[in-house]
């Protein structure tokens, strides 16, 4: 195992990570230098002593990794999921592709358990490497790979923000129509999440640790007001293999681009913590609300067009608006409950922050100097009137994200735990902290971004958008994600092989 101290030499000052990584060249300062970095140190030990996280993408070293809460995983991984954000996903099978709720709900079981699996196992390697998702990703892609790979990510977990921004702002204004704009209730949610992400890592996994409580009560007892309309399904004909195919995209679109921030809310365990209890910690959070609220999503698709309360709900608000209008019977309780839905969304939202705020500072060495939390601050400004805007043309928008996302997410993916199980034999160890900034001595990138790029030449004729169609899409429907999992996958491995024999090591 490598220290932090290798690692300050080679990098210099963590701007919240003063008092830890100081340079010895203060000692030959000016006073009026000498008191202005004190005055530096005083704000950031009071940032500190807020409970702001001090570390930004920095490795952890061993000593510093020694939470034994292993639970945590669990209940983040849960918090996220259990947010309307599925549900959507959910109604779009139904409503939207046109499958049955029988159809849909197979799909969704069988798709997301394989899905869940590559997010589980590299969540495991948080705290055995004490290193970022998208920082381990460097031992594979290279410094600079690694960065084209953190503007994919940053377009996929601010879009993300975005959709739950809009769904619980239209949730919201809906309970009381008039009232509050889905504007202003985008805003509300949208500072909300900044104030928790802000804080960092502790202050989020305490939110998390409860927050998934009432939002589980709320969805129970909306599905049960909702119950009786959720039979009466729409009638439809027979899906075909293309939209099965199709649908199962949107699925792994879903689930897979988790595996982007896997590790990053598991780098401060214990790194001799169980592999299989922190895999079935983050397995069973993500896979168990994520399947339930994806098949509830698809139930309340299936009944839209049956119930013209719930269609006009849903042309007013979208989404939103059918989640109020479930809960239209229970009265003034009902829309207590759609409120503590739309604020349902804060658990999704505060943990992409958190990790859209890292992905910042990957992205070039420069921006270690700036604060972790800015980021969060500058994305929350972007992210609010786009959201705004995304609030009138949801679906249409919903739908091309998912399916574009899941490509490059898929090859990542793959490529990341080639790299961990073939060529690094599963050894934590040759994750050597002492180069994770270091571009001559991490891997090239010419193999990882050669197997992904060349993977697309393939994954295009598999592609099916709304602005394209493959040929092969055309019989298959869309199987580009599947194609970008295996192909980028079995790419890699000769062309890594011969970087490897170029280069004389890993």
């Amino acid at each position: 195992m490598s220290n932090i101290q290798a690692t300050s030499d080679k990098v210099g000052v963590d701007s919240l990570d003063v008092e830890k990584h100081g340079s010895s060249d203060a000692v030959d300062a000016t006073e009026s230098d000498s008191q202005s970095v004190q005055g530096k140190l005083s704000w950031k030990a009071k940032l500190i002593a807020l409970g702001i996280e001090e570390r930004g993408i920095l490795p952890v070293p061993v000593e510093e990794r020694t939470s034994d809460r292993f639970v945590n995983i669990f209940s983040i991984w849960f918090t996220m999921s259990i947010t309307p954000l599925a549900v959507v996903t959910g109604i779009l099978g139904t409503l939207i592709f046109g499958l049955s709720l029988r159809d849909a709900s197979l799909i969704t079981i069988f798709f997301s358990i394989f899905c869940s699996l590559p997010v589980a196992y590299l969540s495991t390697l948080g705290p055995k490497t004490g290193l970022r998702q998208l920082i381990q990703a460097r031992y594979s892609f290279g410094l600079y790979g690694a960065s084209l790979l953190v503007i994919l990510n940053l377009a996929t977990i601010s879009g993300f923000v975005i959709i739950c921004s809009v769904i619980g702002g239209t949730t919201l204004a809906a309970v009381n129509p008039g009232t509050i704009s889905v504007g202003a209730s985008i805003g509300v949610l949208s500072i909300v999440a900044l104030f928790i992400s802000f804080c960092g890592m502790k202050v989020l996994h305490q939110y998390e640790r409860y927050a998934w409580i009432p939002a589980l009560i709320a969805t129970i007892i909306a599905t049960g007001c909702g119950g009786k309309t959720l039979t009466q399904q729409a009638e439809v004909p027979p899906a075909s293999a293309a939209t099965i195919v199709s649908y199962a995209g949107v699925i792994a679109g879903y689930l897979i681009p988790w595996g982007a921030l896997a590790s990053d809310f598991a780098i401060y365990i214990r790194p001799d913590a169980p592999s299989k209890r922190i895999f079935a910690y983050t397995y069973f959070g993500l896979l168990i609300p994520t399947v339930l609220l994806i098949i509830l999503g698809a139930a309340i698709g299936g009944a839209v067009p049956s119930n013209p309360e719930w269609a006009q709900a849903y042309e007013d608000y979208s989404v939103g608006g059918v989640l109020a209008a479930m809960l239209t019977s229970a009265g003034g309780f009902g829309k207590f409950v759609a409120v503590i839905i739309a604020f349902s969304v804060l658990g999704n939202m505060a943990a992409s922050l958190y990790s859209l705020s890292l992905n910042y500072q990957i992205l070039h060495p420069l921006l270690l100097r700036v604060p972790r939390p800015l980021f969060a601050v500058f994305t929350v400004a972007v992210t609010i009137p786009v959201s705004i805007k995304a609030a009138s043309s949801f679906f249409a928008a919903l739908e091309n994200f998912i399916y574009l996302i899941a490509y490059w997410s898929a090859a990542f993916t793959a490529i990341v735990i080639t790299e961990h199980v073939v060529f690094r034999k599963q050894n934590c160890d040759t994750y050597d902290h002492a180069i994770w900034n270091v571009r001559k001595e991490l891997p090239t990138g010419l193999a990882a971004l050669g197997a992904a790029i060349l993977s697309f030449g393939l994954v295009i004729p598999c592609m099916s958008q709304v602005w394209y169609t493959g040929p092969l899409a055309e019989t298959t429907g869309d199987i580009g994600f599947e194609v970008a999992l295996i192909l980028s996958a079995v790419l890699y491995v000769p062309m890594r092989m011969l970087e490897i024999k170029i280069r004389g090591k890993l």
